[in-house]
């Protein structure tokens, strides 16, 4: 039954995503909402939506001021010589750009926290991206 309504949760969303009947964050509200209550755990919703913004805003904080510096050594020209370096190894190839990229996600990934692997894959590549024109 919970596998179910796993699958139908996901599928609902999706849905109403795709077919634009609710926006994103809205759909992230309303759906888990309507299934707990139709899974029978109406008196648990409270505890499990402050067990989850308790566990995860740690995350988002952090992920917030990252972006914030990162966007800020960006700006600033922090990676441009770095930019440089690779993209003279590349010489300027997106294929050699994504695959490197790839290679990157795989070596950062693997202490299993996708927060970091997000923050440094997107602060290392960033600028290269913008420099070549990917996006």
């Amino acid at each position: 039954m919970l596998t179910f309504l796993g699958f139908a949760m996901v599928i609902t969303f999706m849905f109403l995503i795709m077919t634009k009947r609710l926006s994103a964050l809205i759909a992230l509200i309303i759906v888990p909402i309507l299934f707990a209550l139709f899974g029978g755990f109406a008196p648990e919703i409270g505890p499990m939506m402050l067990a989850g913004i308790t566990k995860l805003a740690p995350t988002g904080v952090m992920l917030m001021f990252a972006i914030l510096y990162f966007a800020l050594m960006i700006d600033s020209g922090l990676f441009d010589p770095a930019v440089r370096k690779i993209l003279k190894m590349v010489k300027g190839d997106p294929l050699k750009v994504s695959v490197g990229t790839a290679v990157l996600a795989l070596v950062v990934s693997l202490d299993g926290d996708g927060a970091t692997t997000y923050m440094i894959c997107v602060a290392a590549m960033l600028p290269l991206y913008q420099r070549i024109g990917m996006s």
